[in-house]
């Protein structure tokens, strides 16, 4: 089953909810490098995410994490995921 936009959206910012990196991010949401680069400048352009900065042995990470717009849109999509699908939207994304 191919994932809608908003499911990918969704599965970033679930990443997100606790701070992480790009790479991370890719990974854990099952998304190409194509597709990373563009659903978080999407995400960033419409302050769902954010960007900070971690330094971690000495070295800058940039990290991101879901913004309160973005945790709002998260929560909404998992209640409408209930509703369409009739499953817990969490084991989706």
């Amino acid at each position: 089953m191919q994932r809608s936009q908003w499911d990918i959206m969704a599965s970033i910012l679930h990443v997100a909810e606790s701070a992480d990196s790009k790479t991370h991010i890719m990974y854990k949401a099952n998304l190409s490098y194509r597709q990373l680069e563009r659903y978080l400048g999407l995400l960033l352009d419409r302050d769902l995410l954010k960007v900070s900065a971690a330094e971690d042995h000495g070295r800058s990470t940039e990290l991101f994490v879901a913004t309160n717009k973005g945790l709002s849109f998260l929560k909404a999509y998992r209640a409408l995921m209930e509703i369409v699908r009739g499953e817990k939207a969490l084991q989706i994304v």
